[in-house]
């Protein structure tokens, strides 16, 4: 698992998570977000308007009264509030109310949007329409009361890992070492320790802008001291600004998200036969792995109706640790990337994306198409091209599933040595059962058509082959308003005629997350 999987969310993650599935009309799962957005220590009146919001919609319409009435009491929030009230009356087959709370609606100066609303709402109950107009606006962030907010949360744990080196799991002939020699792998496995801290520190001091700081860590420690070459860990600080506006009446949502992030992270370098530290010529090169990665990263998304469209940009410089005897993977790495979502029902969508990213090292000499590597040739430069297609269906509240397909092409730009294309072939499910219990899988086939690459760098060895398979289930059980309970199996299998890189990994976890 890496290291920034085990990174935990935020209350205000999980509050814009909550959003996102909301705008995807899975309001069971909206719903568990928010309680957990709560339970992170959220406590704002826009967060009691979502919920209510989101219980109108999955029809619960007495716990969506009691929220709307909460965010009632926040005076920017007042007009919308009274005009859902008076759908969820007029829902609950309470005319009567609905026409109370839709009048308090129309009479207020503070929204003329929602005051049109109302009065349109007044004139189809008055005029014995069969149901009142159900339009229902989501409020925007910006709404959000303008303090400061902190939010931690922590997550630790123990775990098994059936390889924790990623070992071969048979004996192989070395083809890349001269007189090829037998070479067999020893498998390890042992218990480990995941651990996650998150911090969040939000400022929501202009009308449609917040500005945050973070720090995020997470890591995996192994107990046994013969495995502590398997030890990694990230640390991440960044800081920026989130901005956001939702126009109702024309079902229009922009919002914008830009950040400047730095990272260090912790891997050591080691033979996966056996797990010890790598050298050369006696001199440790152990720390070949580790790194400082800076940059500034932005992504937006506008939403038109049933269309959304996105786009993102990063740039990061990655600076590895100095290694003088072999040469270092520093490199710069450039990325940018457009989606267009569609939504066709209120339970089905379709998404599709395109995405070009690079990296440039500045050390490493790249491939001849021998599979050799002449310190005197240009340094490696390679370029992707991406293209990403997903279906999403709800069945029930609480149950939903997704299918994709990516098309990924790798260009090495000197002499192909290291081009390929990969197709990925995905599944995920999601199934809420009550308030307390949240069920996701995941998985993911990859399979790579390598055009110059050979199995160990040998041109005997004929070309790589090369497939990937990776899965993971996810159970998580609410306990207490502050403490959840995380079951985690993950699997990750790869099947290559280069038997060095073959193995496969099991890793099943079990953790408490608190959040004050």
């Amino acid at each position: 698992m890496p290291a920034e999987s085990l990174l935990a969310a935020t209350a205000s993650e999980l509050f814009d998570d909550g959003n996102r599935l909301f705008r995807d009309d899975l309001y069971w799962a909206a719903l568990l977000r928010y309680r957990e957005a709560s339970d992170a220590g959220m406590d704002t009146p826009l967060l009691n308007y979502n919920t209510g919001v989101a219980h109108y919609r999955a029809r619960q319409h007495a716990r969506a009264r009691t929220a709307l009435e909460k965010s009632a009491g926040y005076a920017p929030l007042r007009p919308i509030s009274h005009y859902n009230l008076g759908l969820n009356a007029y829902s609950m087959g309470n005319t009567e109310q609905a026409l109370d709370w839709f009048r308090k609606a129309r009479d207020q100066q503070q929204r003329r949007d929602i005051s049109r609303l109302a009065r349109r709402a007044i004139r189809e109950l008055q005029g014995e329409i069969d149901a009142a107009r159900t339009v229902t606006v989501v409020a925007a962030r910006e709404e959000e009361r303008e303090l400061t907010e902190l939010d931690v949360r922590i997550r630790v744990g123990a775990g098994m890992d059936s390889n924790v080196f990623r070992s071969p799991s048979d004996p192989y002939v070395d083809l890349s070492v001269v007189g090829q020699p037998l070479i067999t792998p020893v498998v390890s496995s042992g218990f480990y320790v995941p651990v996650s801290v998150s911090a969040k520190y939000q400022v929501n001091s202009l009308e449609n802008e917040g500005f945050f700081g973070v720090y995020r860590m997470g890591g995996r420690f192994y107990q046994d001291k013969n495995l502590t070459n398997g030890n990694e860990y990230l640390q991440e600080i960044g800081f920026g600004s989130e901005y956001r506006k939702k126009n109702e009446e024309d079902d229009r949502e922009t919002r914008i998200f830009s950040a400047f992030k730095i990272a260090q992270h912790h891997e050591s370098y080691y033979d996966p036969d056996n797990g010890v530290e790598r050298d050369i010529g006696g001199v440790s090169i152990a720390d070949r792995l580790s790194y400082l990665r800076y940059g500034p990263e932005f992504w937006m998304r506008k939403r038109i109706g049933a269309i959304t469209l996105g786009a993102r940009a990063k740039g990061q410089l990655w600076n590895y640790d100095e290694v003088d005897v072999v040469p270092e993977y520093d490199h710069e790495y450039w990325n940018v990337g457009v989606t267009v979502q569609y939504r066709f029902t209120s339970t089905s969508l379709l998404r599709v994306g395109a995405e070009y990213y690079t990296r440039r090292f500045g050390d490493r000499p790249a491939f001849e198409r021998d599979g050799t590597q002449p310190l005197g040739n240009p340094t490696i430069r390679y370029d992707y091209i991406e293209y990403t297609l997903e279906a999403r269906q709800r069945i029930t509240n609480g149950l939903w599933f997704s299918v994709g397909y990516t098309q990924t092409e790798r260009e090495d730009k000197y002499l192909d040595y290291n081009t390929y294309m990969r197709d990925g072939y995905n599944a995920a499910f999601h199934l809420q059962l009550g308030e307390r219990f949240d069920l996701e899988a995941s998985g993911t086939y990859n399979i790579y058509d390598n055009e110059g690459a050979f199995a160990f760098n040998e041109p005997l060895a004929g070309r790589k082959i090369l497939e990937t398979t990776i899965g993971r289930v996810i159970a998580t059980w609410k306990m207490t308003r502050s403490l959840d309970l995380i079951a985690e199996y993950s699997l990750r299998e790869v099947a290559s005629n280069d038997s060095r890189i073959q193995y496969d990994r099991n890793q099943i976890m079990i953790a408490v997350r608190w959040a004050p």
